[in-house]
């Protein structure tokens, strides 16, 4: 590492803004997107920050050394550059119940946001809260007995789960007569604002019939579609940042030039000017989720598949061979076709651009965790609407068939017809018993097969990149 002891350390310059919204799941996607968007808010002024971890005491401790700022570091395919961040006012650790319950009761704090990961809500397979959670039943318990007794909020034992904790919260705003909350999910969570808004209505409606009846009014959960590809740090990141601007960061983060933030719903108390620096309010979230899930993730899992059957490591260096190209290509024409006003072709070349960006690496045996499960998401609805419109749904088929065939995926593959019915009917029985379907994943397996013993190898990107920590996209892969 480089020698950085005679550095000047990075601090606040002038006066904090004030506290006005609060932030859980304190991470490297958080301080790169939405804590990004609110410093660069041409009224970023009136919109500080107080930002929860998840259980790490070290960010915060690191976070707080410096005023809350630090620098973000865009890593462009040829050359980075460097940026102070400075939305972030206080970093607190999650577990620090009294804390979180006193920043979001106060008056002035009119916002919330969520970056927790999509099982970090405790949501079943039908996007309902799962009751047969195990931390979701122990929160329940707590919550119960201390509404039911008019407990102070700031002396609970531990809570297990985000959304416990929120709904805790919640009421000290309701008893001290707060104002209304907008509450943000920012994970990859399809339908995120509606499936949140009945998590915390369920929880409350087991706990504490007034609190029920007040998140009515109390709060509105809005809707959003987050995309900026976020590597964890490493050492070599505060290296980076001295050698390049003389100044000791504890706390950088790297990220992509790239960055989206799609949102839809009310703000009744107030907002940053966040449009001001390139996020975008609609009417209507589901298709811009529809784009970013079945197109840049869908693409992801069609290279964590074939990339790996053809011996890459990396999406930088899968993009670019003509095998995996060719599949994803194909996936997108199909996903377009149900994707009307939402930018299509412009952001299908933003893609490629970021996929083949040599310098933030996108390891593939990270995005094929969970194989079935994305598949599920990103895939098979595209192939859906291809056949009920009258078509083979080919480029679909060829993903299936890839996903089948990878051995990096979450179970192993039976060979023969029988275990590719009955994988695909682990996707989607109509597709299982669509000939048409099963023909087209027949062939696709055929040909990828045929591909894969042409011993391709790994490409240039793949052999050029030194290993390095793994990313999350959108918060997560």
């Amino acid at each position: 590492m480089t020698d950085i002891a005679r550095g000047v350390q990075l601090r606040r310059c002038g006066a904090p803004p004030p506290i006005r919204m609060v932030h859980v799941g304190l991470g490297a996607f958080h301080r790169s997107h939405q804590a990004w968007y609110t410093a660069r808010a041409a009224d970023s002024a009136h919109w500080g920050i107080a930002a929860f971890t998840g259980q790490s005491l070290d960010v915060a401790e690191r976070l707080n050394a410096q005023g809350g700022v630090y620098t973000l570091i865009v890593r462009g395919s040829a050359a980075d550059s460097f940026e102070t961040v400075d939305s972030i006012v206080a970093a607190y650790p999650g577990v620090d119940i009294a804390a979180f319950v006193a920043v979001l009761g106060s008056h002035d704090v009119v916002v919330l946001t969520l970056t927790i990961t999509e099982a970090a809500y405790h949501l079943d397979a039908e996007g309902v809260l799962d009751l047969d959670d195990p931390h979701v039943c122990h929160d329940l318990a707590i919550l119960r007995a201390v509404f039911a007794e008019g407990s102070a909020l700031d002396e609970v034992p531990p809570l297990r789960s985000a959304l416990a904790r929120v709904l805790l919260a919640l009421e000290g705003r309701r008893r001290s007569g707060a104002p209304p909350l907008a509450i943000i999910p920012c994970d990859n969570l399809p339908h995120n604002g509606y499936l949140v808004g009945q998590a915390l209505a369920s929880l409350a409606e087991m706990t504490s019939a007034p609190l029920r009846v007040w998140l009515e009014t109390g709060i509105s959960v809005v809707s959003t579609s987050v995309d900026r590809i976020t590597p964890r740090m490493s050492p070599e990141d505060s290296d980076e940042v001295f050698v390049e601007t003389g100044v000791v960061d504890l706390a950088p983060v790297v990220t992509e030039e790239f960055s989206d933030w799609v949102l839809a719903g009310d703000f009744p108390s107030g907002r940053p000017a966040w449009e001001t620096a390139g996020a975008r309010f609609v009417a209507d979230i589901a298709p811009w989720e529809a784009r970013k899930l079945w197109m840049l993730n869908g693409a992801h899992s069609v290279l964590a598949a074939l990339g790996t059957l053809r011996g890459h490591a990396l999406v930088s260096g899968a993009i670019d061979d003509p095998v995996c190209r060719e599949v994803v290509d194909a996936l997108w024409q199909e996903a377009a076709r149900h994707l009307p006003d939402v930018e299509v072709t412009h952001y299908a070349a933003e893609l490629i651009a970021r996929f083949r960006n040599p310098r933030i690496e996108h390891r593939l045996v990270q995005i094929a965790t969970d194989a079935t499960t994305k598949m599920r998401l990103r895939i098979v609805p595209v192939a859906l609407r291809e056949r009920a419109a009258g078509r083979p749904a080919e480029g679909c088929a060829a993903a299936v068939a890839a996903w089948w065939l990878s051995d990096t995926g979450d179970a192993p593959r039976e060979g023969g017809s029988n275990g590719l019915d009955r994988a695909v009917a682990c996707l989607d029985t109509g597709l299982a018993h669509d000939p048409t379907f099963m023909a087209a994943v027949a062939a696709a397996v055929d040909r990828i097969r045929r591909a894969v013993a042409a011993e391709a190898s790994p490409g240039e990107a793949d052999r050029a990149r030194r290993p390095q920590n793994s990313t999350t996209l959108g918060g997560r892969s």
